[in-house]
């Protein structure tokens, strides 16, 4: 593996490495280095990449290029790289480069605050169609995907997200529970192993099996699992909140947060976890009739909303503006990363898809200082790349054309 230069060496579909000549080498070497940084990023068969190569500095990456270029392609690649199903949500086969077969890699060396660390993942080709998906860590394979969560914490901001405030709870509540990821990765274990338990019992009520000790016995799973997911969410929801009371005003308007949701209110309430527990498991007994009739399980953490309102004006985000809501949702994210930095003394990789293009110059200039002052790496696209002129030099440049990757000018003159 060749030694990254200061610009990033850009590759794509053709299996060689050129060198690209650094633009400012003296600029780069006063710069602290933002960890966790990607430092070497392979795809192999990814979405429309056949194969391509970044070798990277540490300073943020701003990929430009028209609509399907394949600069949200890359931004999925890095996501995969942490616990979950990426920022597209997407099966693994849907990952896949058409034609070429259900199996693809993505592959990264990093730099960490505990070194540098290889991570690869992509379907396990001894799974039928490459149905589970694998990881190696340093070249060793990993138990599970969630072994990356040891070594990098992802954030991201996409487009399909500025309707967060406006769609449906369980959006709201993926959005959450992936927060909560990353003060707790097994938050992750916790949540499928309630929404398993949930789906077998729904599948007996729905075939009329009403056996109580197999109900009985999905339904102490689905307790006991569900308020160990309900109390993670209010903890982490009460530290935000307390993070983003204390922050200065800025830019961005503070949200204020709130859970809804029975089993979240009696652990906000004090009542002892196991008092709870019984609770929902005395609830879900209850409810075999009604919830047979009604094909799912009407009540329970799966059905938990986030509320977010404007904290200053008061007003819920869903009646707030478009403008207001994107700010919102920002300050939201950017509040998290903080909170992570400054909780596991690491901050996530931010990857940041179409935004500043929505965003006026004094706050994209704000969004900007804000991401450079968490000491991480952070992955921006756009289509326009006079939006990112005030990073300059500060950041590296990529030019996305039809899923061929090129150096990109930067929005203003290297400096001397």
């Amino acid at each position: 593996m060749t030694a990254p230069s200061v610009a990033p060496s850009v590759v794509a579909g053709t299996g060689a490495e050129e060198a690209v000549p650094a633009r400012s080498p003296a600029l780069a070497a006063t710069l602290p280095p933002p960890l966790p940084a990607v430092r070497r990023l392979d795809l192999a068969n990814f979405r429309a990449y056949v194969d391509a190569h970044l070798d990277l500095d540490p300073r943020p990456v701003v990929l430009t290029g028209p609509n399907g270029a394949g600069k949200t392609n890359l931004l999925e690649a890095i996501s995969f790289l942490a616990p979950g199903r990426g920022l597209r949500r997407a099966s693994l086969a849907e990952a896949a480069r058409h034609g070429a077969g259900p199996l693809w890699a993505v592959a990264a060396r990093l730099d960490t605050p505990g070194g540098p660390v290889a991570l690869g993942t992509g379907p396990d080709p001894d799974a039928p169609q490459g149905s589970r998906r694998a990881v190696r860590i340093n070249g060793a394979a990993a138990a599970s995907q969630t072994a990356l969560a040891e070594f990098l914490t992802v954030s991201w901001l996409t487009p399909q997200m500025d309707r967060l405030f406006l769609g449906p709870a369980g959006d709201r509540r993926r959005f959450l529970d992936r927060i909560v990821y990353g003060f707790d990765p097994a938050h992750a274990g916790r949540v499928s192993a309630y929404e398993q338990a949930m789906r077998e019992r729904n599948r007996l009520l729905k075939q009329g099996m009403l056996d109580d000790a197999w109900l009985s016995g999905l339904e102490q799973v689905m307790a006991e699992t569900g308020v160990a997911v309900a109390a993670a969410r209010g903890d982490v929801v009460a530290r935000l909140r307390a993070a983003i009371a204390q922050a200065g005003e800025g830019a961005f308007p503070k949200p204020d947060l709130a859970l809804a949701g029975a089993t979240e209110g009696a652990l906000a309430a004090r009542r002892p976890a196991l008092e709870v527990e019984d609770a929902l498991k005395e609830d879900l007994a209850r409810r075999r009739r009604i919830d047979a009739a009604a094909g799912v399980t009407t009540d329970g953490p799966h059905r938990t909303d986030l509320h977010v309102s404007h904290a200053a004006k008061g007003v819920a985000a869903d009646q707030c503006s478009t403008g207001e809501q994107k700010a919102l949702l920002i300050g939201l994210v950017l509040a998290n990363a903080r909170l992570l930095a400054a909780d596991r003394g690491v901050p996530p990789l931010l990857l940041l898809d179409e935004v500043a293009a929505h965003l006026d110059a004094a706050r994209r200039a704000a969004l900007f200082d804000a991401v450079l002052a968490l000491g991480s790496q952070v992955w921006m696209t756009g289509t326009d790349a006079l939006l990112f002129e005030a990073l300059g030099e500060r950041a590296q440049w990529i030019a996305v054309h039809q899923s061929t990757l090129s150096p990109g000018p930067t929005a203003s003159p290297p400096l001397a």
